[in-house]
Protein backbone atom coordinates (compact mmCIF):
# COMPACT_ATOMS: atom_id res chain seq x y z
CA UNK A 1 0.00 0.00 0.00
CA UNK A 2 2.90 2.34 0.77
CA UNK A 3 4.16 1.96 -2.77
CA UNK A 4 0.73 2.79 -4.22
CA UNK A 5 0.54 5.92 -2.07
CA UNK A 6 3.99 6.96 -3.23
CA UNK A 7 3.04 6.39 -6.87
CA UNK A 8 -0.02 8.63 -6.49
CA UNK A 9 1.87 11.45 -4.78
CA UNK A 10 1.64 14.76 -6.60
CA UNK A 11 5.26 15.42 -7.58
CA UNK A 12 4.85 19.16 -7.96
CA UNK A 13 5.29 22.45 -6.17
CA UNK A 14 2.61 25.13 -5.90
CA UNK A 15 3.76 28.73 -5.62
CA UNK A 16 1.53 31.67 -4.74
CA UNK A 17 2.83 35.11 -5.70
CA UNK A 18 1.54 37.37 -2.93
CA UNK A 19 2.22 40.42 -5.12
CA UNK A 20 -0.46 39.38 -7.60
CA UNK A 21 -2.35 36.57 -5.90
CA UNK A 22 -1.58 34.28 -8.85
CA UNK A 23 -0.88 30.61 -8.32
CA UNK A 24 1.73 28.61 -10.24
CA UNK A 25 2.51 24.91 -10.40
CA UNK A 26 5.82 23.31 -11.37
CA UNK A 27 6.81 19.66 -11.59
CA UNK A 28 9.46 18.21 -9.27
CA UNK A 29 11.97 15.80 -10.78
CA UNK A 30 14.75 14.17 -8.72
CA UNK A 31 13.82 16.54 -5.88
CA UNK A 32 14.59 19.55 -8.06
CA UNK A 33 12.63 22.15 -9.96
CA UNK A 34 13.82 24.00 -13.10
CA UNK A 35 14.93 27.53 -12.28
CA UNK A 36 13.60 28.93 -15.62
CA UNK A 37 10.12 28.21 -14.23
CA UNK A 38 10.41 31.30 -12.04
CA UNK A 39 10.76 33.47 -15.11
CA UNK A 40 7.06 32.83 -15.74
CA UNK A 41 6.19 34.52 -12.43
CA UNK A 42 5.72 38.15 -13.40
CA UNK A 43 4.31 41.16 -11.56
CA UNK A 44 3.89 44.88 -12.20
CA UNK A 45 6.60 47.07 -10.68
CA UNK A 46 5.87 47.90 -7.07
CA UNK A 47 6.64 51.07 -5.10
CA UNK A 48 10.01 49.70 -3.99
CA UNK A 49 11.03 48.29 -7.38
CA UNK A 50 13.47 49.91 -9.77
CA UNK A 51 13.27 49.54 -13.56
CA UNK A 52 16.52 47.52 -13.32
CA UNK A 53 14.70 44.92 -11.18
CA UNK A 54 12.76 43.90 -14.30
CA UNK A 55 9.73 42.67 -12.32
CA UNK A 56 7.60 42.44 -15.44
CA UNK A 57 10.11 40.09 -17.08
CA UNK A 58 9.91 37.36 -14.50
CA UNK A 59 11.32 36.36 -11.13
CA UNK A 60 15.02 35.61 -10.79
CA UNK A 61 16.64 33.12 -8.40
CA UNK A 62 19.48 34.57 -6.32
CA UNK A 63 21.99 32.05 -4.97
CA UNK A 64 25.28 33.65 -3.98
CA UNK A 65 28.01 31.02 -4.00
CA UNK A 66 25.72 28.34 -5.52
CA UNK A 67 24.62 27.06 -2.12
CA UNK A 68 21.54 25.33 -3.51
CA UNK A 69 21.72 25.49 -7.29
CA UNK A 70 22.03 22.37 -9.45
CA UNK A 71 23.37 23.30 -12.88
CA UNK A 72 23.59 19.82 -14.39
CA UNK A 73 22.37 16.26 -14.04
CA UNK A 74 25.38 14.03 -13.41
CA UNK A 75 26.07 10.30 -13.13
CA UNK A 76 29.63 10.64 -11.83
CA UNK A 77 30.02 11.37 -8.11
CA UNK A 78 27.54 11.29 -5.24
CA UNK A 79 28.13 13.05 -1.92
CA UNK A 80 25.86 12.82 1.14
CA UNK A 81 27.41 15.44 3.36
CA UNK A 82 25.05 14.84 6.28
CA UNK A 83 26.06 11.19 6.56
CA UNK A 84 29.68 11.37 5.38
CA UNK A 85 29.22 9.40 2.14
CA UNK A 86 31.29 9.68 -1.03
CA UNK A 87 30.80 7.39 -4.02
CA UNK A 88 32.31 7.29 -7.49
CA UNK A 89 29.71 6.00 -9.96
CA UNK A 90 27.95 4.30 -7.04
CA UNK A 91 31.04 2.64 -5.52
CA UNK A 92 31.92 3.70 -1.93
CA UNK A 93 35.23 5.54 -1.70
CA UNK A 94 36.32 3.20 1.13
CA UNK A 95 36.13 0.16 -1.16
CA UNK A 96 37.90 1.89 -4.03
CA UNK A 97 40.73 3.16 -1.83
CA UNK A 98 41.37 -0.27 -0.32
CA UNK A 99 40.91 -2.44 -3.42
CA UNK A 100 41.34 -0.36 -6.57
CA UNK A 101 44.11 1.60 -8.28
CA UNK A 102 44.13 5.18 -9.45
CA UNK A 103 43.96 4.39 -13.16
CA UNK A 104 41.17 1.88 -12.55
CA UNK A 105 39.25 4.65 -10.75
CA UNK A 106 40.07 6.99 -13.61
CA UNK A 107 38.48 4.51 -16.03
CA UNK A 108 35.47 4.26 -13.71
CA UNK A 109 34.99 8.01 -13.44
CA UNK A 110 35.42 8.72 -17.14
CA UNK A 111 33.57 5.74 -18.65
CA UNK A 112 31.09 4.84 -15.92
CA UNK A 113 31.96 1.24 -15.02
CA UNK A 114 34.78 -0.81 -13.57
CA UNK A 115 36.91 -2.22 -16.40
CA UNK A 116 37.69 -5.82 -17.14
CA UNK A 117 41.35 -6.85 -17.04
CA UNK A 118 41.62 -6.41 -20.81
CA UNK A 119 39.91 -3.01 -20.77
CA UNK A 120 42.09 -1.77 -17.91
CA UNK A 121 45.25 -3.01 -19.62
CA UNK A 122 44.32 -1.07 -22.76
CA UNK A 123 43.50 2.10 -20.79
CA UNK A 124 46.70 1.89 -18.69
CA UNK A 125 48.80 1.43 -21.81
CA UNK A 126 47.24 4.37 -23.63
CA UNK A 127 47.56 6.72 -20.65
CA UNK A 128 51.14 5.78 -19.81
CA UNK A 129 52.25 5.86 -23.45
CA UNK A 130 50.97 9.41 -23.76
CA UNK A 131 53.17 10.70 -20.93
CA UNK A 132 56.11 11.64 -23.17
CA UNK A 133 56.39 15.34 -24.07
CA UNK A 134 57.61 17.07 -27.22
CA UNK A 135 61.27 18.10 -26.87
CA UNK A 136 60.37 21.79 -27.24
CA UNK A 137 58.43 21.72 -23.97
CA UNK A 138 61.71 21.81 -22.04
CA UNK A 139 62.35 25.32 -23.37
CA UNK A 140 58.90 26.42 -22.24
CA UNK A 141 59.54 25.32 -18.67
CA UNK A 142 63.02 26.85 -18.56
CA UNK A 143 61.54 30.22 -19.56
CA UNK A 144 60.03 30.58 -16.06
CA UNK A 145 61.94 32.28 -13.25
CA UNK A 146 63.68 29.93 -10.85
CA UNK A 147 61.30 30.92 -8.06
CA UNK A 148 58.04 30.70 -10.06
CA UNK A 149 55.22 28.99 -8.17
CA UNK A 150 54.69 25.47 -9.55
CA UNK A 151 50.96 26.10 -9.91
CA UNK A 152 51.62 29.13 -12.11
CA UNK A 153 53.88 26.93 -14.23
CA UNK A 154 51.41 24.06 -14.39
CA UNK A 155 48.42 26.25 -15.23
CA UNK A 156 50.36 27.80 -18.10
CA UNK A 157 51.64 24.40 -19.21
CA UNK A 158 48.16 22.91 -19.68
CA UNK A 159 47.13 25.83 -21.89
CA UNK A 160 50.44 25.65 -23.77
CA UNK A 161 49.97 21.93 -24.34
CA UNK A 162 46.84 22.60 -26.37
CA UNK A 163 48.88 24.52 -28.94
CA UNK A 164 50.43 21.23 -30.09
CA UNK A 165 47.16 19.58 -31.05
CA UNK A 166 45.21 21.49 -33.67
CA UNK A 167 43.01 18.44 -34.23
CA UNK A 168 41.77 18.84 -30.65
CA UNK A 169 40.59 22.44 -31.05
CA UNK A 170 36.93 23.11 -31.97
CA UNK A 171 37.91 26.67 -32.90
CA UNK A 172 39.95 25.17 -35.73
CA UNK A 173 37.99 22.02 -36.54
CA UNK A 174 34.40 23.19 -35.98
CA UNK A 175 32.33 23.59 -32.85
CA UNK A 176 30.76 20.14 -33.14
CA UNK A 177 34.16 18.44 -32.93
CA UNK A 178 33.27 16.76 -29.63
CA UNK A 179 29.50 17.21 -29.37
CA UNK A 180 29.05 15.02 -32.46
CA UNK A 181 30.08 12.11 -30.25
CA UNK A 182 26.66 12.37 -28.57
CA UNK A 183 25.13 11.56 -31.96
CA UNK A 184 27.17 8.39 -32.38
CA UNK A 185 30.05 9.88 -34.36
CA UNK A 186 32.86 7.38 -33.68
CA UNK A 187 35.57 9.68 -35.03
CA UNK A 188 34.51 12.38 -32.55
CA UNK A 189 34.50 9.83 -29.74
CA UNK A 190 37.99 8.59 -30.63
CA UNK A 191 39.27 12.16 -30.81
CA UNK A 192 37.82 12.86 -27.39
CA UNK A 193 39.41 9.73 -25.93
CA UNK A 194 42.78 10.65 -27.38
CA UNK A 195 42.77 13.99 -25.58
CA UNK A 196 41.75 12.24 -22.37
CA UNK A 197 44.70 9.84 -22.70
CA UNK A 198 47.02 12.77 -23.37
CA UNK A 199 45.87 14.92 -20.48
CA UNK A 200 45.91 12.16 -17.86
CA UNK A 201 49.18 10.77 -19.18
CA UNK A 202 50.96 14.12 -19.39
CA UNK A 203 49.64 15.52 -16.09
CA UNK A 204 52.35 13.75 -14.11
CA UNK A 205 55.03 14.69 -16.65
CA UNK A 206 54.09 18.39 -16.55
CA UNK A 207 53.94 18.34 -12.75
CA UNK A 208 57.36 16.66 -12.50
CA UNK A 209 58.84 19.20 -14.91
CA UNK A 210 57.42 22.06 -12.81
CA UNK A 211 59.09 20.45 -9.80
CA UNK A 212 62.49 19.82 -11.35
CA UNK A 213 62.91 23.10 -13.23
CA UNK A 214 63.04 25.01 -9.95
CA UNK A 215 65.82 22.74 -8.74
CA UNK A 216 67.91 23.15 -11.88
CA UNK A 217 67.64 19.44 -12.70
CA UNK A 218 67.34 17.88 -16.10
CA UNK A 219 63.89 16.60 -17.00
CA UNK A 220 63.17 12.88 -16.89
CA UNK A 221 61.46 10.96 -19.66
CA UNK A 222 58.56 8.92 -18.22
CA UNK A 223 59.80 5.36 -17.62
CA UNK A 224 58.20 2.20 -18.93
CA UNK A 225 57.03 -0.68 -16.79
CA UNK A 226 55.89 1.44 -13.84
CA UNK A 227 52.45 2.31 -12.52
CA UNK A 228 51.05 5.83 -12.77
CA UNK A 229 52.04 6.91 -9.24
CA UNK A 230 55.37 5.08 -9.42
CA UNK A 231 56.24 6.75 -12.71
CA UNK A 232 55.42 10.14 -11.21
CA UNK A 233 57.69 9.61 -8.20
CA UNK A 234 60.41 8.36 -10.54
CA UNK A 235 60.21 11.50 -12.67
CA UNK A 236 60.36 13.69 -9.58
CA UNK A 237 63.33 12.12 -7.82
CA UNK A 238 65.44 10.18 -10.31
CA UNK A 239 69.02 11.42 -10.16
CA UNK A 240 71.26 8.54 -11.15
CA UNK A 241 71.38 4.76 -11.26
CA UNK A 242 72.81 4.70 -7.75
CA UNK A 243 69.80 6.28 -6.06
CA UNK A 244 68.35 4.81 -2.89
CA UNK A 245 65.78 1.98 -2.88
CA UNK A 246 67.75 0.10 -5.53
CA UNK A 247 66.62 -3.03 -7.28
CA UNK A 248 68.71 -5.28 -9.44
CA UNK A 249 67.94 -4.92 -13.12
CA UNK A 250 68.19 -7.72 -15.66
CA UNK A 251 71.45 -6.28 -16.95
CA UNK A 252 73.08 -6.57 -13.54
CA UNK A 253 73.12 -2.80 -12.87
CA UNK A 254 70.94 -0.87 -10.49
CA UNK A 255 67.80 1.10 -11.28
CA UNK A 256 66.03 3.62 -9.11
CA UNK A 257 62.61 2.47 -7.89
CA UNK A 258 60.41 4.55 -5.60
CA UNK A 259 59.56 2.89 -2.30
CA UNK A 260 56.46 0.68 -2.76
CA UNK A 261 54.79 1.99 0.41
CA UNK A 262 55.10 5.56 -0.83
CA UNK A 263 53.88 4.53 -4.27
CA UNK A 264 50.76 2.93 -2.82
CA UNK A 265 50.20 5.88 -0.48
CA UNK A 266 50.33 8.33 -3.37
CA UNK A 267 48.05 6.09 -5.44
CA UNK A 268 45.45 6.12 -2.63
CA UNK A 269 45.77 9.89 -2.25
CA UNK A 270 45.20 10.22 -5.98
CA UNK A 271 42.05 8.07 -5.69
CA UNK A 272 40.72 10.22 -2.84
CA UNK A 273 41.34 13.44 -4.78
CA UNK A 274 40.21 12.24 -8.22
CA UNK A 275 36.78 13.85 -8.04
CA UNK A 276 34.50 15.62 -5.59
CA UNK A 277 31.38 16.49 -7.53
CA UNK A 278 30.88 20.15 -8.57
CA UNK A 279 33.54 21.89 -6.50
CA UNK A 280 34.96 25.25 -7.59
CA UNK A 281 37.48 23.90 -10.09
CA UNK A 282 35.17 21.29 -11.65
CA UNK A 283 32.53 23.99 -12.08
CA UNK A 284 35.16 26.22 -13.67
CA UNK A 285 36.07 23.49 -16.15
CA UNK A 286 32.41 23.10 -17.11
CA UNK A 287 31.81 26.86 -17.26
CA UNK A 288 34.80 27.19 -19.58
CA UNK A 289 33.95 24.01 -21.49
CA UNK A 290 30.44 25.26 -22.20
CA UNK A 291 31.86 27.71 -24.77
CA UNK A 292 33.46 24.70 -26.54
CA UNK A 293 37.19 25.46 -26.36
CA UNK A 294 39.73 22.65 -26.55
CA UNK A 295 39.92 20.53 -23.36
CA UNK A 296 43.44 21.77 -22.60
CA UNK A 297 42.10 25.31 -22.13
CA UNK A 298 39.28 24.01 -19.92
CA UNK A 299 41.73 22.03 -17.76
CA UNK A 300 44.01 25.09 -17.49
CA UNK A 301 41.02 27.08 -16.22
CA UNK A 302 40.30 24.39 -13.62
CA UNK A 303 43.94 24.46 -12.58
CA UNK A 304 43.77 28.24 -12.08
CA UNK A 305 40.66 27.82 -9.93
CA UNK A 306 42.31 25.18 -7.78
CA UNK A 307 45.33 27.51 -7.34
CA UNK A 308 43.19 29.69 -5.07
CA UNK A 309 43.81 29.33 -1.30
CA UNK A 310 40.12 28.64 -0.62
CA UNK A 311 40.33 25.51 -2.79
CA UNK A 312 43.71 23.89 -3.39
CA UNK A 313 45.69 25.48 -0.58
CA UNK A 314 43.90 23.92 2.37
CA UNK A 315 46.48 21.25 3.23
CA UNK A 316 49.28 23.82 3.00
CA UNK A 317 47.31 25.97 5.44
CA UNK A 318 47.22 23.02 7.86
CA UNK A 319 51.02 22.73 7.86
CA UNK A 320 51.45 26.46 8.39
CA UNK A 321 48.94 26.30 11.24
CA UNK A 322 50.78 23.41 12.92
CA UNK A 323 54.10 25.23 12.55
CA UNK A 324 52.60 28.33 14.15
CA UNK A 325 51.26 26.28 17.08
CA UNK A 326 54.75 24.93 17.66
CA UNK A 327 54.20 22.10 20.16
CA UNK A 328 51.40 20.07 21.78
CA UNK A 329 51.57 22.24 24.90
CA UNK A 330 50.38 25.24 22.89
CA UNK A 331 47.27 23.53 21.51
CA UNK A 332 44.86 24.65 24.31
CA UNK A 333 45.78 28.30 23.87
CA UNK A 334 45.49 28.00 20.10
CA UNK A 335 41.99 26.53 20.33
CA UNK A 336 41.02 29.25 22.77
CA UNK A 337 42.21 31.82 20.22
CA UNK A 338 40.12 30.07 17.55
CA UNK A 339 37.05 30.41 19.76
CA UNK A 340 37.83 34.12 20.16
CA UNK A 341 38.04 34.31 16.36
CA UNK A 342 41.67 35.39 16.56
CA UNK A 343 42.98 32.26 14.81
CA UNK A 344 41.71 30.02 12.00
CA UNK A 345 41.37 26.26 12.49
CA UNK A 346 42.50 24.70 9.20
CA UNK A 347 41.80 21.10 8.21
CA UNK A 348 38.54 20.84 10.15
CA UNK A 349 35.04 21.05 8.75
CA UNK A 350 33.94 21.09 5.12
CA UNK A 351 31.55 23.02 2.92
CA UNK A 352 29.80 19.75 2.01
CA UNK A 353 30.38 17.31 4.87
CA UNK A 354 28.37 18.16 7.98
CA UNK A 355 29.51 15.16 10.05
CA UNK A 356 32.84 13.70 8.93
CA UNK A 357 34.84 13.53 5.72
CA UNK A 358 34.96 9.82 4.78
CA UNK A 359 38.34 10.36 3.14
CA UNK A 360 39.89 11.46 6.44
CA UNK A 361 39.58 7.98 7.98
CA UNK A 362 41.28 6.38 4.97
CA UNK A 363 44.08 8.90 4.86
CA UNK A 364 44.78 8.57 8.59
CA UNK A 365 45.73 4.92 8.06
CA UNK A 366 47.84 5.86 5.04
CA UNK A 367 49.67 8.42 7.17
CA UNK A 368 50.76 5.76 9.66
CA UNK A 369 52.12 3.59 6.82
CA UNK A 370 54.06 6.50 5.33
CA UNK A 371 55.51 7.57 8.69
CA UNK A 372 56.71 4.02 9.25
CA UNK A 373 58.93 4.47 6.17
CA UNK A 374 59.89 8.14 6.38
CA UNK A 375 59.90 8.57 10.13
CA UNK A 376 57.34 10.60 12.04
CA UNK A 377 57.06 14.24 11.10
CA UNK A 378 58.04 16.54 13.99
CA UNK A 379 54.62 18.17 13.61
CA UNK A 380 52.81 14.85 14.14
CA UNK A 381 52.59 15.14 17.93
CA UNK A 382 51.15 18.64 17.60
CA UNK A 383 48.70 17.41 14.97
CA UNK A 384 47.55 14.53 17.18
CA UNK A 385 47.13 16.82 20.18
CA UNK A 386 45.08 19.25 18.10
CA UNK A 387 43.05 16.40 16.59
CA UNK A 388 42.20 14.87 19.97
CA UNK A 389 41.51 18.15 21.72
CA UNK A 390 39.18 19.46 19.01
CA UNK A 391 37.18 16.22 18.89
CA UNK A 392 36.61 16.39 22.66
CA UNK A 393 35.64 20.05 22.73
CA UNK A 394 31.89 20.73 22.60
CA UNK A 395 32.55 24.04 20.84
CA UNK A 396 33.93 22.27 17.77
CA UNK A 397 31.77 19.15 18.01
CA UNK A 398 28.57 21.20 18.12
CA UNK A 399 29.70 23.05 15.01
CA UNK A 400 30.45 19.74 13.29
CA UNK A 401 34.10 20.63 12.79
CA UNK A 402 35.67 17.21 12.27
CA UNK A 403 39.05 16.61 10.57
CA UNK A 404 38.87 16.55 6.79
CA UNK A 405 41.13 15.06 4.13
CA UNK A 406 43.43 18.09 4.15
CA UNK A 407 44.36 17.65 7.81
CA UNK A 408 46.38 14.50 7.13
CA UNK A 409 47.35 14.87 3.47
CA UNK A 410 49.63 17.83 4.16
CA UNK A 411 51.52 15.82 6.79
CA UNK A 412 51.94 12.92 4.36
CA UNK A 413 53.22 15.15 1.56
CA UNK A 414 55.60 16.86 3.95
CA UNK A 415 56.91 13.51 5.22
CA UNK A 416 57.49 12.41 1.60
CA UNK A 417 59.65 15.48 1.05
CA UNK A 418 57.38 17.68 -1.05
CA UNK A 419 57.72 21.45 -0.57
CA UNK A 420 54.54 23.12 0.63
CA UNK A 421 53.95 25.15 -2.50
CA UNK A 422 53.86 21.87 -4.45
CA UNK A 423 50.88 20.54 -2.45
CA UNK A 424 48.27 22.04 -4.83
CA UNK A 425 50.06 20.37 -7.77
CA UNK A 426 49.54 17.01 -6.04
CA UNK A 427 45.85 17.93 -5.92
CA UNK A 428 45.71 18.86 -9.61
CA UNK A 429 47.30 15.69 -11.00
CA UNK A 430 44.51 13.32 -9.90
CA UNK A 431 41.76 15.94 -10.22
CA UNK A 432 42.48 16.16 -13.96
CA UNK A 433 40.59 12.84 -14.15
CA UNK A 434 37.51 14.26 -12.45
CA UNK A 435 37.60 17.38 -14.60
CA UNK A 436 37.78 15.28 -17.74
CA UNK A 437 34.94 13.01 -16.58
CA UNK A 438 32.66 16.02 -16.12
CA UNK A 439 33.81 17.62 -19.39
CA UNK A 440 33.20 14.39 -21.31
CA UNK A 441 29.75 14.00 -19.73
CA UNK A 442 28.90 17.53 -20.87
CA UNK A 443 30.10 16.89 -24.44
CA UNK A 444 28.02 13.69 -24.59
CA UNK A 445 24.83 15.33 -23.37
CA UNK A 446 21.93 14.30 -25.66
CA UNK A 447 20.49 17.80 -25.31
CA UNK A 448 23.71 19.35 -26.60
CA UNK A 449 25.94 21.87 -24.84
CA UNK A 450 24.38 25.16 -23.79
CA UNK A 451 26.78 27.95 -22.90
CA UNK A 452 26.65 28.82 -19.20
CA UNK A 453 25.42 32.38 -18.79
CA UNK A 454 24.17 33.04 -15.24
CA UNK A 455 22.01 36.02 -14.37
CA UNK A 456 22.82 38.80 -11.94
CA UNK A 457 20.82 41.08 -9.67
CA UNK A 458 21.85 44.56 -10.72
CA UNK A 459 22.03 47.02 -7.80
CA UNK A 460 24.10 49.74 -9.47
CA UNK A 461 23.00 53.27 -10.41
CA UNK A 462 19.98 53.80 -12.67
CA UNK A 463 20.31 55.49 -16.03
CA UNK A 464 22.18 58.81 -15.83
CA UNK A 465 23.39 61.31 -18.45
CA UNK A 466 27.03 61.66 -19.48
CA UNK A 467 28.73 64.69 -17.84
CA UNK A 468 31.53 66.62 -19.63
CA UNK A 469 34.83 66.30 -17.78
CA UNK A 470 35.03 69.98 -16.82
CA UNK A 471 31.63 69.77 -15.07
CA UNK A 472 32.26 66.68 -12.96
CA UNK A 473 32.58 66.57 -9.19
CA UNK A 474 35.38 64.32 -7.92
CA UNK A 475 34.24 61.11 -6.22
CA UNK A 476 36.93 60.39 -3.66
CA UNK A 477 37.56 57.83 -0.96
CA UNK A 478 39.12 54.44 -0.37
CA UNK A 479 38.12 52.05 -3.13
CA UNK A 480 36.41 54.80 -5.12
CA UNK A 481 39.46 55.93 -7.09
CA UNK A 482 42.68 54.32 -8.35
CA UNK A 483 45.43 53.66 -5.81
CA UNK A 484 48.66 55.63 -6.00
CA UNK A 485 51.65 53.44 -6.77
CA UNK A 486 55.22 54.09 -5.67
CA UNK A 487 57.53 53.52 -8.65
CA UNK A 488 61.15 52.51 -8.24
CA UNK A 489 62.30 53.77 -11.61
Amino acid sequence: MGQDTKARRDESLTVIDNRTGKQYKVLISHNAIPAPFFKSIRAPSGPNDRPEDESERGLRVSDRGFLNTAVIESRITYIDGDNGILRYRGYPIEQLASQSSFLECAYLLVYGSLPTRVQLSHFDREVLNHGVMHADVAGFFRAFRYDAHPMAILTSAFAYLGSYYGEANPSLQGQSLYTNAAKGDLAALRNMDKQIYRLIGKATTLAAMAYRVRQGREFVVPPTGMSYAESFLFQLDHLSHSDAFKTTSTSGGTTYKPHPVLVRALDILFILHADHELNASSTTVLQTGSSLPDPYSAIAAGCASLYGPLHGGANEAVIRMLISIGSPENVPEFLAAVKRREKVLSGFGHRVYKTSDPRSFIIRKVADEVFAVTGADPLLNTAMALHDAALKDDYFVSRKLAPNVDFWSGLIYRAMGFPMDFFPVLFVVPRVVGWLAHWRQMMLSPEGVKIWRPRQVYVGPPERPYIPVEERQAVEGVGKEPSVMVHSG
